[in-house]
């Protein structure tokens, strides 16, 4: 189904969520988007979810963990709350890339808050939409697919008038110089901000103070440019070129061995010129 402009003040009503969404699983708000040769919707029935959940599991815990679960799926108490986009390749016939999306419309409990205390986002106007759990298959991972993500991204802000966005963006690092080095260049470059009192809950909390997060070696541009090349993710640093901001020290996911930081997005900010790549 193809939730249309002229639909959105109503989508409320045509999208309220139902009672054992896992079991008979169908969309808050349905969109689909057709390329050349993809498609990215939000997914809608059982298959679309558990091909989505299964994708997770191959990525997080076989690749990431060397772990498996029974049934093959990657899934956690949120899931049955949260919309799904996915990106099907047409050529292939598989899905190979999901986004988890959660907006204000359907739920007040977020994921985000496990590991941040987040009150001040959770105060601001307007509609917020979480968003998680993104995941692109190994052999997909590159600009098109990025881009693609973006589709699904702004048609989902679109439809559900979201005001913010905000997650976990995940750097996979728990070495502690390494750590170091990816917080004192996004610092460098502006992107951290202290001002909402954004900090991990204790679970969380890194093993190094605000102060020893500061006291890396001053590096050049070039050494700079060299560290995370291979460090800041593509969907991190697309989130950081349109004006998002880190906010806070970021927490240390000791299950996923990876440091996450909160992110928040003015949705006004997806207007730029600088997410609008052709994609076939």
């Amino acid at each position: 189904m193809r939730v249309g402009k002229n639909q959105r003040k109503n989508i409320r009503l045509l999208t309220m969520p139902q009672t054992g969404r896992l079991k008979n699983f169908k969309a808050n708000i349905p969109f689909i988007v057709e390329k050349k040769n993809y498609i990215v919707k939000t997914a809608d029935s059982n298959a679309e979810l558990n091909a989505a959940l299964k994708l997770r599991h191959e990525v997080f815990l076989e690749e990431i963990l060397n772990k498996k679960k029974r049934g093959g799926i990657d899934r956690d108490r949120f899931d049955k709350f949260c919309d799904h986009i996915i990106i099907y390749d047409k050529r292939n016939e598989m899905i190979i890339g999901t986004y988890r999306l959660q907006s204000s419309l359907y739920s007040k409990k977020w994921y985000t808050e496990t590991e941040f205390h987040m009150k001040s986002i959770s105060n601001l106007p307007g509609i917020k939409l979480e968003l998680g759990r993104a995941c692109v298959h190994p052999e997909h991972r590159n600009g098109i697919t990025i881009a693609l993500l973006w589709e699904g991204i702004k048609a989902y802000v679109d439809y559900s008038g979201a005001n913010y966005l905000f997650g976990c963006s995940s750097v996979k690092t728990t070495d502690p110089d390494q750590i170091r080095i990816v917080y004192q260049y996004l610092r460098e470059n502006g992107h951290i901000s202290h001002s909402m009192n954004i900090r991990p809950r204790s679970k969380y909390r890194l093993p190094l103070s605000k102060n020893e997060l500061l006291r890396s070696p001053v590096l050049t541009i070039e050494d700079f440019k060299e560290q995370m090349k291979d460090r800041i993710p593509s969907l991190l640093m697309s989130y950081l070129n349109v004006g998002a901001k880190v906010y806070g020290s970021p927490a240390l996911d000791r299950e996923f061995q990876c440091i996450d930081f909160l992110t928040l997005l003015d949705t006004r900010n997806l207007l730029s010129d600088k997410l609008r790549k052709p994609v076939s």
